[in-house]
């Protein structure tokens, strides 16, 4: 059965158990599929990809919440610094 895989540097399990660090070194930054008798079993994505995907993801549910209470027809209200 054939599988997407989800990222352009790919690795064995083997090749992972032998050196971890060079298999995250390989991707350059970006993620690493590690498969398993050539099937994606898991994606090794480094701190700072994760992290990024991670502030996108929080960005993304902020604004759906926006956009609800802007539907909702709930009317803005204009606010200095010093009110607050």
């Amino acid at each position: 059965m054939a599988s997407v895989i989800l990222a352009e540097t790919t690795a064995s399990v083997s090749e992972l158990k032998k050196n971890p660090m060079a298999t995250v070194a390989a991707g350059e930054g970006f993620p690493v599929a590690i498969l398993n008798r050539n099937e994606p079993t898991f994606y090794c994505v480094p701190a700072k990809a994760y992290e990024a995907l991670m502030d996108k993801l929080e960005d993304m549910e902020l604004n759906t919440l926006a956009d609800a209470r802007l539907k909702d027809g709930k009317r803005l209200v204009k606010v200095t610094l010093d009110e607050l």
